[in-house]
């Protein structure tokens, strides 16, 4: 067996920020964006993404072994932004350098690469009451 390093930093990242989210949640009963249909209220929705990038600073979780390094952003709903094989040098899950959402979600924002934790419905990086913050 063999040992597991886990530690954390702090990365800079290009980052591409979200709006404002919409202060008077909408009351959409079957909205339906990508396939994904349902009820929006009461989470806000988000309807605009910069198109200026600028550097931001995020934590790091990363987890390694001999096998594989994973880098985890707490900051993003703890997504898993980098599965990276160490054996052939080979990211086993598209990573994506910048962090750039894109409204394909049900309530707006979405970031491609990673793995993130989509509940209760549809793409969303975080769950439960909370929306993506950048700020």
């Amino acid at each position: 067996m063999s040992n597991v390093d886990i530690w954390v930093e702090k990365l800079s990242i290009p980052t591409y920020e979200i709006g404002a989210a919409e202060k008077s949640p909408i009351f959409l009963d079957k909205r339906v964006y990508q396939g994904s249909c349902g009820k929006v209220y009461p989470y806000p929705a988000i309807e605009k993404i910069s198109d200026q990038k600028t550097d931001k600073e995020y934590t790091a979780v990363w987890l390694e072994n001999e096998y594989i390094k994973i880098m985890v952003l707490p900051e993003l709903g703890g997504r898993i932004q980098r599965a990276y094989d160490k054996t052939n040098g080979y990211d086993f899950v598209y990573y994506n350098k910048v962090i750039k959402p894109a409204l394909v979600g049900l309530t707006g924002p979405w970031i491609s690469g990673g793995i993130e934790f989509n509940w209760p419905q549809h793409h969303r990086p975080f769950c439960g009451g909370q929306i993506l913050r950048f700020r």
